[in-house]
C-alpha cells in the first residue's frame, strides 16, 4: 500500500495539535491525553468542570472531521481494512495498552515528551516499538 506524502498538511496538523496541548494545559492544568479525557468524561466521581472541559475537547476531536469536509468541500481519502476482526483485535489491544501504560499516545507522545517525563519516553518508546514490530509482521509475516 503506498501513501501520499504530504508534508505540509502534516506540520499544519501537528502544530494544531501541539497548541491545543498547550492551550488545555494553560487555560485548565490538564494533559491533553485522549483516553484519559474520554474516560473523565464518563467517569462518576468526576466534577462538573473537568467533566465539561473534557467533554468539549472529546465533541472538538468528534466535529473536526465534518468540518474538515465542510470547509474542503468532502471528506479526504482514507483507507480502513476490511477485516473486522483484526480491527476489533487491534482496538481492544490499544484500548489495554493505554489501560496498561497508564496513558495514550497523545498523552505520553505529544504532552509526556515535551514536558521530558522519563515515564513518557519509555512509554513511547515501548508503544512505537511495538508498534514497529506489528506493522512489519502484518506485512511481511501473517498478513503478509
Amino acid at each position: 500500500m503506498e501513501t501520499e506524502f504530504t508534508p505540509w498538511a502534516s506540520l499544519a496538523g501537528g502544530l494544531m495539535i501541539g497548541a491545543a496541548a498547550v492551550l488545555l494545559m494553560a487555560s485548565n492544568g490538564r494533559i491533553a491525553g485522549i483516553s484519559g479525557l474520554t474516560s473523565r468524561v464518563f467517569a462518576r466521581g468526576t466534577d462538573g468542570e473537568a467533566r465539561g472541559v473534557s467533554a468539549l475537547f472529546v465533541l472538538g476531536l468528534v466535529l473536526a472531521m465534518p468540518l474538515w469536509a465542510l470547509v474542503a468541500g468532502g471528506f479526504p481519502q482514507q483507507w480502513v481494512p476490511s477485516n473486522l476482526a483484526q480491527m476489533a483485535v487491534a482496538g481492544g489491544l490499544v484500548g489495554f495498552g493505554a489501560v496498561l501504560g497508564n496513558g495514550c499516545t497523545s498523552g505520553h507522545g505529544v504532552c509526556g515528551i515535551s514536558r521530558g517525563s522519563g515515564r513518557s519516553i519509555v512509554a513511547t518508546a515501548t508503544f512505537m516499538a511495538a508498534a514497529f514490530v506489528t506493522v512489519y509482521l502484518l506485512r511481511h509475516g501473517i498478513g503478509g
